[in-house]
């Protein structure tokens, strides 16, 4: 059975880093880093791992540009290696998206902004960044709402996570005129990516000590797409006996996330239902810009915000939230088994919002992306940075 035989590939993803080499060459003090350096001599900086970077369109620069300020200033062993893919800035091409592919295939661990697709068909119904997450076969979106302790939003105190195939469903670029004014647009549904992605889910909520997970579909309008969707969960709930499993129509779900959202706990869904539910959930926590998304493949990670937008209408205002893309890049270093570095740079972040003296347009304050990134910078150090 397809969902049994990835118990591998699932531990590499969700065990943070498990890789042998410069993966485990750095512990969670400076002691340890100097006693493992001679372990991590094949990465091209001693001691440092290397992560491709990849800023994206819009305030994506920018947000990069907070990470590695506050990277820089807290000493977290990382060296950037940087690409630029870009449909709307003429920086997109087949060589270029293999540069990209090349280093993050040899790098294991990638932080992305948004790479905005144009709505224009140009000949081509895949979108590069759709191809990079094929490619690497980034299967597993997962985007964990948290509220922030000192924002207060419509809902308070929510902690779920939301887990989102995206290598199939309504994404798979397969499109066609049929005949003249009517069009096509397949949505693909394989067992094998159902099971892995269910499989994915159970076993996520089983290594978090979460309770219960919620399949969310259309089946009973999608009957055959959906409905093999639905069994695969069904049947990957069943090796699972100690988790609650529980099932919703997207439509209710939607209704459901903004009228009661504490019922949920973990949620695993097709693309497009994802995508949205991604975005609402975002909402009810304080909106795209503060929170962190990471998606999976067996060998790869890559970490980006969670609700992707490119805020086209920030760019060059200094305005942009950097929250979210520094927790994504937090949650970077603890998959890399830096957690004291994770660790101070999560609750430097955290510390500034609960203050509230430092907050941006988005969050109902006026200060600047650059104020943001120097008030976390001044509360690194009480950590022992």
């Amino acid at each position: 059975m397809a969902a049994l035989s990835s118990v591998r590939w699932l531990t590499r993803a969700l065990v943070p880093a498990s890789n042998p080499g410069p993966w485990r060459s750095l512990g969670t003090s400076a002691a340890a880093h100097a006693a493992t350096r001679s372990q991590a001599e094949d990465v091209r900086v001693e001691g440092a791992f290397p992560v491709t970077m990849l800023p994206g369109d819009g305030v994506g620069p920018e947000l990069m540009h907070a990470v590695k300020e506050v990277f820089k200033a807290a000493a977290v062993p990382v060296e950037f290696q940087e690409h630029h893919l870009s449909e709307v800035q003429n920086m997109a091409s087949e060589e270029k998206l293999e540069q990209v592919l090349s280093s993050m295939k040899e790098n294991k661990v990638a932080i992305i902004g948004k790479i905005h697709t144009p709505m224009e068909y140009k000949g081509e119904l895949a979108s590069y960044d759709m191809r990079l997450r094929r490619k690497l076969d980034l299967f597993a979106n997962v985007v964990h709402v948290k509220s922030l302790p000192g924002y207060m939003t419509r809902h308070n105190n929510l902690d779920l996570v939301i887990i989102r195939e995206q290598t199939e469903g309504e994404y798979s670029s397969l499109e066609h005129e049929s005949a003249r004014g009517v069009i096509e647009c397949l949505k693909i549904v394989t067992r094998a990516k159902s099971q892995r992605i269910a499989k994915f889910a159970f076993d996520y909520a089983t290594k978090k000590g979460r309770s219960k997970v919620t399949a969310v579909h259309k089946a009973n309008i999608m009957k055959l797409g959906d409905g093999l969707f639905l069994q695969c969960c069904e049947e990957v709930a069943e090796l699972y006996p100690k988790i609650k499993f529980e099932t919703m129509i997207i439509d209710n779900c939607c209704m459901q996330l903004v009228q009661n959202p504490y019922q949920f706990d973990v949620l695993v869904m097709p693309n497009l239902y994802g995508n949205i539910i991604d975005n609402l959930a975002a909402g009810l926590v304080g909106g795209a810009g503060v929170v962190p998304g990471e998606s999976y493949s067996a060998e790869y990670a890559v970490f980006e915000t969670g609700a992707r937008h490119p805020f086209a209408q920030a760019v060059g205002r200094n305005i942009a939230n950097p929250t979210a893309m520094l927790l994504s890049a937090s949650n970077m270093l603890r998959h890399l088994n830096l957690e004291h570095h994770s660790s101070m740079i999560a609750d430097a972040v955290k510390k500034v919002i609960k203050v509230g003296k430092v907050r941006t347009r988005d969050m109902g304050g006026y200060s600047t992306t650059t104020d943001f990134i120097k008030s976390v910078i001044g509360h690194l150090h009480p950590h022992g940075g």
